[in-house]
């Protein structure tokens, strides 16, 4: 290893140990850990703008001579400064200020300061404008562009800048170590790593900001694809950690699987037998499956799941499934309980209203292994409930169920002597390429076909001002004996997003429907009351559920034809998606209404679109890639690639496929390669193939 990768950071000038802990917040321990707290943006120092060419809105260098220095009382304390410089003159206008401060700012002195542009009361302001006094002939100027780093309490920017130029100067006399090997780097026919760092962190003053903005100049690429590598090998290390572990192999001598799905009352796709051919491949062989089901609302994922608990309760075994809310749970219980009563089976249902002595039976029943299905929540797995057998956890609508939790489950079964198999459930469908990186430490299954009869959504999208045309329509729906959601994105009011807060658009639908049984669920309301709500709906006994978007993982209920989502516009391809999967799960014909408000943004137009024209939740997701990016798919807490620095999965998924073929050559023939590149770029994330 070189130096900068061996030396602490306390080696650099000026770095204590209280700096140290914060430099921990920005994953800084070491020096070359500098070099790689890459730069969110940058700014143009390198020129002056004449004062009297500056307009609201501007970050810029100017420079001239203090006309007038007083100190002011309008509301509070502060000091007020006019600087011109012939074109014209700004005012500068500090709230915190010191005597000395205010000595500095004599009239006569000639000042250089970068700032944002105001407007204020006097004019053109900027508020406490970085300064410093110059000569009257003037300074040499920044020559490179300025890099604005992530920060943390405590690191100001130019304390941060002086430290990564320190390492920078070791990156000169010590070099840094480029990790990949000569097969890879060949191939990729870009800057090698320590021109890249070079590059980003001191662009030349005639660096182009539009495309470092867009993060596409070849030394940002080549810093992504490095990146990228990182979080697929470590990922790819968990994968092999957890499969290196023990399992039962699950042969179902009881024959359970076949009998279940022959007792049901319709045929399997052929999207969901490849899909149970490849988890019965999994359950067999005797190390542990982690495997991800992914497919579009409504395709039949929940059936796949009973056949794979099935096996493994054929096999000698129990299956424990794992939903995100209560609600969730007890319709999966709901399910199993049809398809396994009639083999004899029950099911176990652990739900928060439980009756303490109903709760300690079905414990007693779990740990002796007398019951070997269950459901619930995530609970299942955080109150100490000990399992007799446990081969298989299913987890329904948690992609977000991610590497820590896998490991955690990884160790749960360690105790037992064998780890247990997972099987992932997503109704939200990922792009392969996008799959293929964030869940590089899962194989993944596609459904990609919809069980017969199931009738498309038909989707319209509506202008704000025929509001009262949808009104009526809920009203004629539920005359009939249907039912309707109407989703509000935000629970308060808000003059900037111009939304309508969820009880008031349920008190106006109330009043403006009076026959209308009308309920509300959101995010704030006591998970009891939301329950409630969410079963009063499925129960039929509320006829409108004005819901904020909480429903987007919701239950199944058939009756409800006709959902409207206000301000359509605002919303993500995915998430518009997966709301209107709440609807046409029954045999009625079901509508989406797409609310929007004028003016339409050109991409908000594409977004509206996109829906009208497909119910193909693959083909969304793709575009959804392309237009808004990798977070509205993940989730913000998908582990590891959350924190991406400087790659990103939609701008940089041409670098996918090289990316994939460079972790198989590393991970062949050079493995002792991962755990520097997993720490450079994630830091404790090598942990991750340790593990065992």
């Amino acid at each position: 290893m070189t130096a900068a990768e061996q030396r602490p950071v306390t080696a650099l000038r000026g770095v204590g140990p209280a700096l140290a802990e914060r430099l921990q917040h920005l994953g800084v321990a070491q020096v070359q850990d500098l070099l790689f707290v890459l730069p969110r943006t940058y700014e143009d120092r390198t020129r002056t703008v004449p004062i009297g060419a500056l307009a609201p809105g501007m970050r810029a260098v100017i420079e001239g001579e203090v006309q007038l220095t007083e100190v002011a009382f309008r509301r509070r304390r502060q000091l007020l400064s006019r600087l011109a410089d012939g074109s014209g003159h700004v005012t500068l206008r500090f709230f915190h200020f010191s005597a000395s401060q205010q000595a500095g700012l004599a009239r006569g002195t000639r000042l250089r300061c970068f700032g944002e542009v105001r407007r204020g009361p006097l004019g053109l302001e900027l508020v406490h404008p970085e300064y410093r006094r110059i000569a009257a002939e003037g300074e040499a100027l920044e020559e490179t562009l300025t890099p604005i780093y992530p920060t943390t309490e405590g690191v100001a920017q130019a304390r941060l800048r002086s430290l990564i130029a320190q390492a920078l100067g070791e990156l000169h006399t010590a070099g840094v170590r480029d990790w990949l090997p000569g097969s890879v780097l060949a191939s990729l026919q870009m800057p090698s790593l320590a021109r890249s760092l070079e590059y980003v962190h001191r662009p030349p003053r005639d660096a182009r900001l539009d495309v470092l903005a867009a993060g596409r100049h070849p030394a940002q690429r080549r810093l992504a694809f490095e990146e990228l590598l990182a979080h697929q090998l470590a990922l790819t290390l968990v994968k092999h950690t957890l499969q290196a572990a023990p399992a039962a192999a699950l042969h179902d001598p009881a024959g359970l699987e076949a009998r279940l799905v022959g007792a049901l009352p319709f045929a399997l796709t052929g999207a969901q037998r490849r899909a149970l051919a490849e988890i019965d491949a999994d359950l067999g062989a005797a190390r542990p499956m982690v495997r991800l089901v992914q497919g579009d609302v409504g395709c039949g994922k929940t059936v796949l799941a009973a056949a794979a608990a099935a096996r493994a309760v054929g096999s000698g075994a129990q299956a424990a499934l794992m939903a995100p809310t209560e609600l969730l749970a007890e319709q999966h219980w709901r399910s199993f309980d049809a398809w396994f009563r009639p083999l004899g089976l029950p099911v176990a249902h652990l739900h928060g209203s439980l009756p303490a002595r109903a709760r300690r039976s079905a414990l007693e029943t779990i740990a002796s292994g007398d019951v070997a299905l269950i459901v619930g929540t995530h609970a299942l797995f955080q109150e100490g409930i000990e399992f007799a057998r446990l081969a298989l956890v299913i987890v329904d609508e948690q992609h977000r169920f991610g590497v820590q939790q896998r490991l955690a489950l990884k160790e749960k079964g360690d105790r037992a002597g064998e780890t247990p198999h997972q099987l992932i459930m997503t109704a939200t469908p990922i792009p392969r390429t996008l799959a293929m990186t964030a869940f590089a430490d899962l194989d993944v299954s596609v459904i990609d076909e919809l069980p017969p009869g199931r009738l498309p959504v038909r989707t319209v999208a509506l202008a704000e001002e025929r509001r009262a045309e949808v009104v009526a329509r809920i009203e004629s729906a539920c005359r009939e004996g249907r039912q309707a959601y109407w989703v509000c994105p935000l629970i308060e009011e808000s003059d900037e997003l111009r939304c309508q807060a969820a009880e008031e658009t349920a008190a106006q639908l109330a009043q403006a429907l009076p026959g209308v049984r009308v309920g509300i669920v959101h995010g704030r309301m006591p998970p009891a009351k939301k329950e409630q709500a969410m079963a009063a709906f499925k129960s039929g006994r509320l006829q409108l559920l004005v819901a904020t978007t909480v429903i987007e993982v919701g239950v199944d209920v058939p009756n409800a034809t006709l959902m409207v989502i206000e301000n359509a516009e605002r919303m993500g391809l995915a998430q518009l998606h997966q709301l209107r999967g709440r609807v046409g799960r029954g045999a009625g014909a079901s509508t989406c209404v797409l609310l929007y408000r004028r003016p339409l943004s050109p991409i908000a137009r594409e977004r509206l679109a996109a829906i009208r024209e497909s119910n193909d939740g693959f083909a969304i997701a793709q575009r959804d890639l392309e237009l808004r990016g990798p977070g509205e798919l993940l989730g913000t807490r998908q582990t590891g690639l959350a924190q991406l620095r400087v790659a990103d999965l939609a701008r940089d998924s041409d670098l996918l496929p090289r990316v994939q073929r460079a972790a198989e050559v590393i991970l062949a023939d050079h493995p002792d390669i991962i755990a520097p590149l997993a720490a450079r770029w994630i830091g404790d994330g090598e942990r991750y193939g340790s593990v065992g």
